[in-house]
Formats: structure tokens, sequence, C-alpha cells
């Protein structure tokens, strides 16, 4: 039997430019190119939560959307604007994708705060640790078992001089989330992938042991900024080898900080006018 193939991507920020849409597009003929069976894509699909870019983000993932072969969550960035993220898991906080050897909990990591461009932090409770307990729970034999969630479970390092300058007066928007360490514990030895993005600096970290089923937490990072993305081959529901990088056709062009400052200027101008008028 063939290996069967899931892509992890993450941190797309798609706009309405030019630019976005290379990016894109760059990834999808690499998927493309790859044969992928499953992509996965741990928030921040849009940079501004406008309804014309997660438009723009269906018309480039036409191809596995159209037959099912795309799981998407909401990240922060999914939230402002127009708030098309809180649209992509229905209301709910948890649920569950079944594909051929798969099997995949969604977590929706965001929260009403995140409505506020600046406050990035994401959210997780006690309610929804137990609730993706139970859903692991339901998983069938045989089958690869993944968490998905956009923000990160445990400290990674900072990326920014304004994520510097937030953690230092104590504003929780570079921090993990509160109870990730509590829910790689539950999930220990349930699941064998936890999968996020958040931070755009790609991360991995092994939490197996021996004679245990093994954990392994990885960050996507930017796929766009990256311009690449993870690849992870299974069998018989079981995780074959270690994952592999998978370039875009074309070269990685990092953004600018005026892909933040500009909506960033945008939201406090709204908020501006609301408090005026």
């Amino acid at each position: 039997m063939p290996f069967l193939k899931l892509a992890h991507l993450s941190d797309l920020h798609l706009d309405m430019s030019r630019e976005s849409d290379a990016a894109a597009s760059s990834l999808v003929k690499a998927l493309v190119a790859q044969d992928v069976d499953h992509v996965v894509v741990t928030g921040d699909l849009t940079h501004r939560g406008a309804n014309a870019e997660f438009q723009r983000f269906r018309e480039h993932f036409a191809p596995w959307m159209e037959t099912g072969r795309l799981t998407f969550i909401p990240g922060n960035h999914d939230r402002p604007g127009e708030d098309v993220g809180s649209r992509f898991m229905e209301g709910r906080k948890v649920h569950t994708v079944e594909k051929t050897g798969l099997y995949m909990v969604c977590v929706d990591s965001t929260g009403e705060h995140n409505r506020n461009y600046f406050s990035s932090h994401g959210e997780l409770t006690a309610d929804v640790v137990v609730q993706v307990e139970q859903a692991l729970s339901a998983a069938p034999p045989d089958v690869v078992v993944a968490v998905l969630l956009h923000h990160h479970v445990l400290p990674l390092p900072l990326e920014s001089f304004p994520e510097w300058i937030a953690t230092k007066v104590g504003l929780p928007h570079a921090s993990e989330l509160a109870l990730g360490k509590t829910l790689l514990e539950r999930v220990g030895g349930k699941c064998d992938l936890v999968l996020h993005g958040h931070r755009h600096i790609p991360h991995e970290l092994d939490l197996g042991q021996p004679g245990e089923r093994a954990l392994r937490v990885y960050n996507s990072g930017s796929s766009t900024d990256l311009g690449r993305f993870r690849v992870f081959s299974h069998l018989a529901g079981r995780l074959v080898g270690e994952p592999a990088w998978c370039q875009a056709a074309e070269p990685a062009k990092p953004r600018t900080a005026v892909h933040n400052v500009r909506p960033a200027l945008q939201y406090l101008v709204g908020q501006l006018g609301m408090a005026l008028f």
C-alpha cells in the first residue's frame, strides 16, 4: 500500500495583495506536486478577518475544499474585522474530523478578546480540555490521531521587539495557552500529534516515553513567510519516518513590518470612530 500524506500549514495571513496571492499560489503548487492526501491549516488563514480574504483562501485551496481534503481552524487574526473565524467551527470549541487513516480533534483556541486586533493570545478552558479528552476517547483504533489548535501550548521564544515590550509590561499577548501543559498531560498516550501555529518560527518537540505512544508537538510557523510546510507520511494508522519539509515553488519573501502596521492603524481608526460617533 502507498503511504498517505498529511500536510500541515499555518499562519497564511492572506490579504488582497499580489504578494499574498503569489505566496499562496506557490504553496498550492507544491501541495499538488507532493500529491498530498489531506491538508490542515491551523489558523490565521486571513490577516484581518475579512470575508474577502477568506474567499481568496477558498479560491486558492479549492482543489482540497471541493474534495473534502482540507481541515482548518480559526486563529486570532481570523477574529477581528468581519470575524470570519467565528464561523469556521459553527460555534463549537471542539469537533472531530475523520479521514482515511486519520482522526483529527479540532480545537478553537481563540476567544472574544481576539476581536481586538492587539489581543493575540489564546484561550483554553478546563471545559475545553475535557471535551478534547472525550473526543480522543472516541478515536478508532489503527489511525493517526492529531489535535489541531492555533495557539502554542508551551513557552516559545519571543519573535519580535513588540512582543518583548508586551511581555515586559505584563501583557499576555505572546504567552502560551494557560492550560497548554495540562492539555499535553491529558492527551499523552492518546494521540500522536499536536499541530499548531501562531508563532511564525517553526518548532518541534518530542514528548514520547519509552514503551508509550509517542507524542510530538509541531509548530508549523508561517507557511507563507517560510515558503515551505511539513508533510507527514502515514500508513495503516502509523506515522512513517520523520516529517519532511516541502519547499514551495517560489522563494519565500518574508513580510515587512508594514503588513502588521497598516491593519493595526486601521483598527485604531475604527475604534476611534466608534468612540466619537
